[in-house]
């Protein structure tokens, strides 16, 4: 989101209800609207994936032609872990893999108004668990499975891809049991993927935002159950660099230099821990400048999709 500065001097000042919104993470503002899919000749929406919250579905979005199996594209919405929607705006980047031979499945999960961590990683591992045992029945194949998501998306996309076979992040009570959550490659779109205790130090050494995440009505606190600098280690087991490993799939990390509100500083040292434990090929880092900021329109651009589908074509495609 870009902020314009009150104008100075003998210029007039827009009126406050023109202007843009505050940025802060603590108040991620109003959810995008709807997107209508009904352009999408085969879709399954709204299917349970477990049954203990209504918040617990997802959709399946297939290309129109052809039998599949469809490499996926498994999407994790945005939203500072309390607001958004499967099928909301941001969706569309990623629906447009239907259209390159992707199935696009988009997940929602319980957020941290209904319930604390871990539920969402739960919801997600459960969600792809799901997807994997249903694979022949939607026409799709488990074996070539690819994350996206942005923000908060990107944290629990994170999540999921370094800590796969860590069973306390886990909740086999949900069903298919039998499957793993393993992937290919993971999209992660300006997410908090080092540490959140480290991002109003992050923000207060670049200047690029307020400093708010810590506070105890933080979206981090709020997800955490619990103001976040009263729990560090419990933040760290939140943390996608807490489970990296040799064994982690291929990274596609994008953020934009000046983002005001997660601080580029998390993707850094996140992409630097993956580097360092499973080498530089595992890796790629794209750091925007030119004032892209948090979920700027320039991340969606015709130029910079083309630069992620490039990345999951050589991953999923062969």
């Amino acid at each position: 989101m870009n902020t314009r500065p009150e104008e100075q001097g003998n210029e007039a000042i827009e009126p406050k209800d023109k202007l843009p919104p505050p940025i802060s993470e603590a108040d991620p503002g109003v959810p995008p609207p709807m997107l209508d899919t009904s352009f999408v000749k085969r879709q399954y929406l709204d299917i349970p994936f477990a049954h203990q919250s209504n918040s617990q579905k997802l959709d399946i979005f297939l290309p129109d032609e052809g039998e599949g199996p469809f490499p996926i594209i498994f999407v994790i919405h945005g939203g500072a872990w309390k607001i958004c929607d499967k099928r909301d705006e941001q969706l569309m980047p990623m629906l447009k893999g239907i259209y390159r031979g992707y199935a696009v499945v988009s997940i929602n999960y319980r957020l941290s108004h209904e319930a604390i961590f871990p539920a969402q990683i739960f919801d997600c591992k459960t969600a792809l668990r799901f997807v994997k045992a249903h694979a022949n029945e939607f026409r799709l194949d488990k074996n070539r499975v690819g994350l996206w998501g942005p923000s908060a998306g990107g944290h629990l996309a994170a999540l999921l891809a370094t800590s796969q076979g860590v069973t306390a992040l886990e909740d086999f009570s949900t069903g298919n049991a039998q499957e793993n959550t393993q992937v290919r490659a993971v999209v992660i779109w300006f997410g908090p993927t080092y540490n959140f205790l480290e991002m109003d130090p992050m923000l207060a050494e670049s200047g690029a935002g307020p400093s708010d995440h810590s506070l105890p009505q933080s979206p981090e606190s709020c997800l955490m159950g619990e103001q976040i600098t009263l729990i560090p280690d419990l933040v760290w087991k939140a943390s996608p660099s807490a489970y990296i490993t040799a064994n982690v799939p291929y990274f596609l990390i994008q953020h934009g230099r000046h983002d005001p509100v997660v601080p580029v500083q998390q993707s850094i040292k996140f992409a630097a821990a993956l580097e360092e434990a499973a080498g530089k090929a595992k890796v790629h880092l794209d750091i925007f400048e030119n004032h892209v900021m948090h979920a700027d329109p320039y991340f969606e651009t015709d130029e910079n999709l083309e630069k992620v589908y490039a990345f999951l074509d050589k991953h999923l495609m062969s």
